[in-house]
């Protein structure tokens, strides 16, 4: 026999239930976007890296013959600018980025100094149709090539 308390409680446990799984799926979701952009800004790093490092062994030749090389490469912002552009076409594009660029900071503050800046558009997996065109990621590279004398 039941009582009347008993038969009030029947069938709260499966709302119950979905309301936990529902929770579970969306934060399960978030994580795994917020994942994916992460190693979307890391591969886009690994290039600005590289791209840094190009450029950093990228000799002025006017600089170096007209005024003398010094404790480093002399670099321009042109040599730097033209290395990493170089070095960034000819990687692939990454299945997680729409699109890579090199931002407006590539260049040398001081002659010696490499600077690459690169911005990329991540794809957001499952939601990214409610961020529309992606997550827009940035990153900044730097490398100097040091001679030893």
């Amino acid at each position: 026999m039941t009582t009347r308390s008993q038969r009030d409680e029947e069938g709260r446990v499966i709302p119950l239930i979905l309301v936990f799984t529902m929770i579970c799926i969306l934060l399960i979701t978030g994580v795994i976007a917020v994942t994916s952009v992460h190693l979307s800004r890391m591969k886009l790093l690994d290039v600005s890296d590289g791209a840094a490092l190009a450029a950093a062994n990228a000799l002025d030749e006017g600089t170096a013959y007209g005024g003398g090389v010094r404790g480093a490469v002399p670099l321009t912002d042109a040599t730097v600018r033209q290395e990493a552009s170089e070095y960034v076409s000819s990687r692939p594009l990454p299945g997680t980025l729409y699109g890579w660029s090199l931002g407006g900071r590539t260049g040398t503050p001081d002659g010696e100094l490499a600077v690459v800046e690169m911005t990329g558009t991540a794809k957001v997996p499952f939601i990214g149709w409610m961020l529309g065109d992606g997550v827009r990621v940035t990153v900044v590279s730097r490398a100097r090539a040091d001679l030893e004398e």
